[in-house]
């Protein structure tokens, strides 16, 4: 699962644990979960939190398309 955050200008923490929840539903699941083109807002939100250690982030859509995670 791909989520292309390119239009995402803003995140607070109800959006964060959104994507965290969703992280672990689809590792239950067995399905790879991977965060596209953060804004450089949301990639400072996802250090600041630590989310970036446990949330596989990449700078492409094509990247995280490719499985190169």
């Amino acid at each position: 699962m791909v989520v292309d955050l390119t239009g995402l200008t803003f995140c607070d923490s109800i959006g964060l644990n959104a994507l965290l929840r969703t992280r672990i539903a689809a590792r239950a699941a067995g399905i790879a979960f991977v965060l596209a083109v953060p804004t450089p807002q949301i990639r400072r939100l996802l250090e600041i939190t630590g989310a970036d250690d446990v949330l596989t982030v990449r700078d492409s859509a094509r990247a995280a398309l490719a499985g190169t995670w």
